[in-house]
This record gives C-alpha cells, structure tokens and sequence, in this order.
C-alpha cells in the first residue's frame, strides 16, 4: 500500500471526487526517535550552552523499553561543568529535558557518556 491513498468522497450532486488521504506510513523515521525531538533539541541546547566546546557536544537517542535514552557526550574537560557540584547540573538539565519530553509525550531517561 501506498503513503497515500485515495478514498470517494460524495459530494452533493452524487458525483464521487477522489480525495488524497495520508496514512502515514511508510515514514523513514522511527516514531520514538521522532517524538523525542523536542527533548532532543532542549538537551542539546542546555549543554552547549555550558561547555567550552560546544562543537564537541554529541546527543544521540536510543529507543529502549522504557521510552528514549538520550546519550549525551561531551569533550573530555567539559564532563565536570555538564555534572556540577554533586551532581546538581546534570539533575537540572535531567529535569528541563524531561519537561520537554512530557510535550513530546515520551518519557526519556539522560545519560551522560564518557
């Protein structure tokens, strides 16, 4: 079956019109990926903006289980200005990106890779 596919639809004068319906299928993208988006972009955004090198920040998605594992990977010197003072930064940015998700409808867990 096609992306679209095409249904009558009766109009007044009883004369059938095609009409173009989307089914959705057939997307290149896989669903959680792209409902995590948001999360994805907010994630990204809060790092860089944190970092020395911002070139160097890497977020990937990985559809797990339990929704969205976001991977976050930064420069070597970078990890302890992403993690903070016990730890605190790291559960800040956890908690904006999880509100983001919440948009997206998809819940994501965050981890920050060496």
């Amino acid at each position: 079956m096609s992306d679209t596919d095409v249904d009558e639809v009766d109009d007044d004068d009883g004369a059938g019109e095609a009409e173009a319906v989307d089914t959705g299928a057939g997307d290149d993208t896989e669903g959680t990926n792209r409902s995590a988006a948001t999360a994805s972009e907010v994630l990204e955004f809060l790092v860089r903006q944190l970092v020395d090198e911002p070139d160097g920040v890497e977020v990937d998605a990985v559809d797990r289980s339990r929704g969205v594992q976001l991977e976050v990977r930064v420069a070597p010197g970078d990890m302890g200005r992403v993690i903070g003072k016990r730890g605190r930064t790291a559960q800040a940015i956890r908690t904006v990106t999880r509100a983001a998700a919440a948009k997206d409808g998809v819940e994501v867990n965050i981890e920050f890779m060496e």
